[in-house]
Formats: C-alpha cells, structure tokens, sequence
C-alpha cells in the first residue's frame, strides 16, 4: 500500500502558538509510520513557513526553529504543484493532505483553508466559509438562532462605538467581553460590575477591531466532540465544574481550580438532547472533518448555544480526543479518520 504524503502544520500567528505545539507534538506522535509520510511544517510567530526536520519533541519545547533544521518553504498556489516550494533549491514537493493543527486567528479562521482551496490542496477540518463563521461569535450565535437555537443576548461593537458600548447595554451582570474573531482562550474578561467594563473592553479590542459583549448564562459548559463529513459520529458529552471565574486560557491548560468530567453527569436523557442540538449547530454552521460543539446546560434544563472550535486541542489531556475515546475511539484512529475524510471531501 502506497503511503499517504501529509504536511503538518503547527506553530502559527496566532496568540494560541504554545496550543498549537503541544497539539501538533501530540498528533504527530500519534501517526502511524506505517501509513503516513510526514512533513512537518512550523509557521513562527511572526508567520515564516518552514519545513522542519527536526526531532518531534522539540516542537512541543518550541525549540524546533533553527537553522540546521529548517529550511524557508511556500505553498505553491499553482494547482499542478500540489504541494510547497523549497525556496532554497526551488524543488516542488507535492503532497496529499495538509493538516493545519493551529488554533485561533491565522489558522483556524478560514484563511488558512482558503490557501488550501485556491491550491487545490486537500486538507483536515472545515472549510474556509464554515471556518470564518464559527470564528466569528457573534454571527455564528445569529445563524443558530435562526433555526430555533437558544444563544445569549449578545452586541457586536467597533472601536467606532467606543463612546456608546454603556449607554446601549441592557444586560445584568455578570456579563462577557470578547474579541470578536480571536479563538476561545485570549482577550476575554467576566465582568462582574461596571467598573470593570472600561478595563475589560479595551483587553478585548488588543487582541480583535471588533468585540462582542454578552450575557453571562447562569449555568455549566458543557461540550460534544463531532466526527465526520456526512455520516457523523459523536463522541460522549462532557462538563466543566468550575470553582469560580470561566474556563478561560489558564484553566484550560492548568485545570487549577476547574474540572472536567466525563461523561457529564446529566441524565442520558438529557445528554442525548445536547447531543442532538450539537449535530444541528455543526450543520448549520457547515462543520466538516471535525469540531467541538461548546454549550451551557441551565439550572432551568436549557441548552444555550456558546461556540464551535473547529480545530479544537488535540493534547493528551485535550476534551476532544477524550470524548471520543469514551466511545471506543483510540486517538490514531480518530488521526487515521480525519485524515480519510479530508481526502474525500
């Protein structure tokens, strides 16, 4: 059997870099030898492409760029190509399926993903437009709401509006500032009273031109793993037990004063209507390859939509793998099916 060519991609210019490491270094791990050949490529912060050819756990390290190691490379945007250029030599290597392991802006925004598709590259995960619009929060919320969804009130503001942010909010504290299009982890503060907002607002606009400030829903997150382009597959819902605060960038990765548990501990009653209600928002929001689905779970029984990752973290400890695992999904399997269902889309 033919091995299959996949190029890798981790690191990136994105606030979420250190993630998107400790992501990459875990599924690199985890392709098979066998199956694959692998060509990893790092992308530095400041957004240099490069071919590693280095050892895997220096990536986690972020010690992979140096130069014995890496050579400056570019996706090639002519189609005959299929591949990336050595710009040192200028050898094309063509390949089969990229597979972007980045989070947040740059990424796992649709821009990457549009470079794929304009190069007629194959790649893992959703699409540029189905990218854009699960980055975007607040549109995101609007097109599920359409289709019956419940989401929290929420307004969408610029800098433009900087004057008028307090004097247009109806919402009870605690409330929720956030960049508009940066990931699920950086620039987002719970406000609990108005003093703090001013602070709050000018944290969100560092990371994103546009912000979404939104209620704070008074209940638990609460999450799906969904497989699949078509026929999906989906994995055990979990819940995040927080002590105070929100699962924010600390807590995600330190899990101090958070927990999470798996399966959440609802009825299976309960947990198979989240579930319903995740296959429906990846449809709507046209999810492909895979997402996790991030959802709150109400003291009154309600399910409130709250995001889509749609390259969420894939560590050893990541949410993502875990709740497929519980379904009898092995992490190189979870790898060997994304790989498959980006070639068929």
């Amino acid at each position: 059997m033919e091995k299959i060519r996949v190029a890798c991609l981790f690191g990136g210019c994105s606030s979420e870099y250190e993630v998107s490491l400790v992501s990459a270094t875990s599924v690199l791990r985890n392709m098979k030898q066998e199956k694959y050949i692998v060509d990893m490529i790092g992308i530095t912060k400041g957004g240099d492409f490069y071919l590693y050819e280095g050892d895997i756990d220096e990536i986690e390290r972020d010690n992979w760029y140096h130069e014995n190691t890496c050579r400056k490379i570019t996706f090639s945007t002519n189609r005959c190509d299929h591949g990336f250029i050595l710009l040192d030599t200028n050898e094309v290597i063509s390949i089969d399926i990229a597979f972007p392991i980045l989070h947040g802006k740059n990424g796992e925004d649709g821009r990457l993903q549009g470079l794929f598709e304009l190069a007629g590259i194959p790649y893992v995960g959703c699409g540029m437009m189905s990218s854009g619009l699960c980055m975007d929060k607040y549109l995101a919320h609007k097109l599920v709401e359409i289709e019956g969804i419940l989401v929290p009130k929420s307004y969408m503001f610029t800098k433009y509006d900087l004057d008028k942010i307090e004097g247009t909010l109806d919402l009870e504290y605690p409330i929720f500032v956030k960049p508009l299009k940066a990931g699920s982890s950086f620039g987002i503060t719970k406000v609990t009273k108005k003093e703090m907002l001013k602070q709050a607002v000018e944290l969100a606009f560092s990371y994103d031109d546009t912000i979404v400030i939104e209620e704070g829903i008074d209940g638990f997150e609460v999450g799906c793993a969904i497989l699949g382009n078509e026929e999906l597959t989906i994995g055990e819902v979990d819940e995040i037990e927080l002590q105070d605060g929100f699962f924010d960038y600390e807590e995600k990765y330190t899990l101090k004063t958070s927990k999470i548990i798996l399966p959440a501990r609802l009825s299976e009653e309960t947990r198979s209507a989240i579930k319903e209600v995740a296959l429906k928002i990846y449809k709507i929001l046209g999810c492909k390859g895979f997402s996790r689905v991030d959802m709150f779970y109400t003291k009154e029984g309600t399910i409130v939509f709250n995001e889509v990752n749609t390259i969420p973290g894939c560590t050893s400890h990541s949410r993502y793998p875990s709740m497929l695992q519980e379904i009898g999904y092995c992490f190189e399997d979870v790898i060997d099916t994304l790989i498959a269902l980006g070639l068929a889309k």
